[in-house]
């Protein structure tokens, strides 16, 4: 009796088991349509909103792309027409650069006073008037000039050399939350000079109501260097397109150090090139000097006669222009 009834349920069991196959078998497709068709459904109503989403996002990518194309269009045409406008800077622009406070006329009383200076010690050490009036123009005019010059570029360098640390201090101010004015006004406050006194002036700008991309850009007309235009343009395209600030200003910081680093590199590279042009240059008057200790009257011809002081006039002349040319030969522009 047992036997036979585990028989049944066997024999129920494996009917059951035959008849749920036949079943799934002949409505396989159907059951797997209708599943494929409901995630199809799912994926159609997600797709629009992703659609959507990465059609805007690349849309603000490509407006913002625009922006600062188009900001750099506009500081590189405002640059163009400053140099056209303006060519050289002018004599007061150049005073500025140099760290100087003085005006036209303290400059021109300079020069006036260099050259009777110079022309005063020309007659003292013997030479003709007319040697001595040409030598007082030189000196009133190029003396002068020569000190501007000398002076500018050592505010230059002092200027490139601080410029990094600014921009670091830019940096950590906005990555911790300060606004950029306030980070400037540090500079202005902390920085050596001359960054403290230019980046004053960007503030005093501001304070009278410019905005911060001309205030800064400003900052490329009285510190003519490359290094002080790339701020500007990098401070101009932020506030124009926006973007994060402190990663933009972190890599110029890197620019700037690298371009340090390399004027470092083209200095230790031409510095035997520098001596040579020294010495090749100092040669002929040390000889000079030399042949007027031990033998003066067989240099003094030079000195006494009008056909002495020709030769000695083109041997200057010529001695002028080797030097230029040897300047020109290890000056490098990067």
């Amino acid at each position: 009796m047992f036997e036979g009834n585990i028989l049944i349920f066997a024999i129920a069991g494996l009917v059951t088991l035959s008849v749920g196959a036949i079943v799934y078998t002949v409505f396989f497709a159907q059951i797997s349509g209708t599943a494929r068709a409901a995630k199809r459904v799912g994926q159609i109503k997600t797709e629009p909103r992703r659609n959507t989403n990465e059609r805007r996002v690349q849309q603000d990518t490509m407006q913002r792309r625009k922006n600062i194309q188009h900001s750099i269009k506009e500081l590189e045409e405002a640059q163009k027409k400053k140099r056209k406008k303006g060519g050289s800077p002018s004599l007061n622009l150049r005073i500025q650069q140099a760290g100087l406070t003085w005006s036209k006329r303290k400059y021109f009383i300079i020069c006036i006073g260099a050259a009777f200076a110079t022309m005063i010690l020309s007659f003292l050490m013997g030479a003709k008037p007319l040697i001595a009036i040409g030598i007082g123009f030189v000196g009133g005019v190029g003396l002068p000039f020569w000190i501007v010059n000398f002076l500018r570029k050592r505010r230059q360098k002092k200027f490139l050399d601080e410029l990094p640390t600014a921009v670091d201090v830019i940096v950590r101010g906005v990555k911790s939350g300060l606004p950029i004015n306030d980070c400037l006004q540090i500079i202005a406050r902390e920085a050596a000079e001359p960054v403290r006194t230019e980046f004053r002036k960007i503030i005093e700008a501001q304070s009278m109501g410019q905005p911060l991309s001309d205030a800064v850009g400003k900052l490329f007309e009285r510190m003519p260097v490359a290094e002080a235009n790339f701020f500007g343009i990098v401070i101009g395209i932020q506030q124009a397109a926006g973007g994060n600030l402190s990663e933009a200003l972190g890599n110029l910081s890197k620019v700037l150090r690298d371009r340090k680093k390399m004027a470092g590199k083209i200095k230790a590279m031409s510095s035997e090139a520098k001596a040579s042009a020294g010495i090749i240059g100092s040669l002929p008057i040390i000889v000079m000097v030399l042949v007027y200790v031990t033998t003066p009257t067989y240099i003094a011809m030079l000195f006494t006669t009008d056909t002495g002081n020709i030769i000695l006039g083109a041997s200057g002349l010529w001695m002028f222009i080797g030097i230029m040319v040897m300047k020109k030969m290890i000056n490098f522009d990067f």
